[in-house]
């Protein structure tokens, strides 16, 4: 909810009437009732850019915001990490699955930096028999060296490793201070 705000029609509706009935006054009276509830619809689609902008969208509808871009947001974060996790949504999006994917969103999330460790359990072969020699499980250790390492959330941060890494990768997570 918006909130209770004085906003003005910039486009009253008498203004549009045929001079005749402009002459009439509860015709204008009635009219000026319609303005009060179009003014918040009129200035909401005049700053419809505005509201599309991660970094201008009142706090309130950034979280709605994320939701459309697929951002995975904590709103215990501060805003401004919040903001930023929104701006790059498709970056991180198209870097999904990959290492540098998963730095990039930890490192938007936390603010910090970010180290991954991965196993690099592949295997491949040119005949469609078995592999002969075990292949190790995939797996990644994340690290996170933060500043306030007490203030970050570690539940919210495995939630968003799991939600960014393959379901068969098994993940470690150590927050680290500086």
């Amino acid at each position: 909810m918006r909130g209770l705000t004085e906003v003005r029609m910039p486009y009253p509706i008498a203004g549009f009437l045929p001079a005749l009935l402009q002459e009439d006054d509860l015709l204008v009276r009635w009219t000026e009732g319609l303005d009060e509830v179009l003014a918040p619809v009129v200035s909401t689609l005049d700053c419809l850019d505005a509201y599309l902008d991660p970094w201008l969208t009142p706090p309130d509808f950034l979280l709605w915001l994320g939701e459309w871009v697929g951002a995975h947001l904590d709103e215990n974060w501060p805003l401004e990490r919040q903001r930023a996790m929104v701006a790059a949504a498709v970056a991180t999006h198209r870097l999904r699955g990959t290492v540098t994917g998963l730095r990039t969103l930890l490192e938007l999330a936390t603010g910090g930096e970010v180290e991954v460790v991965d196993s690099a359990g592949v295997s491949w072969s040119t005949s469609p028999q078995p592999p002969t020699t075990a292949v190790p499980p995939a797996g990644l250790h994340v690290r996170v060296r933060t500043p306030e390492p007490d203030g970050v959330s570690r539940h919210a941060l495995a939630e968003l490793i799991r939600a960014a890494v393959p379901a068969h990768v098994a993940t470690t997570l150590e927050v680290l201070g500086p």
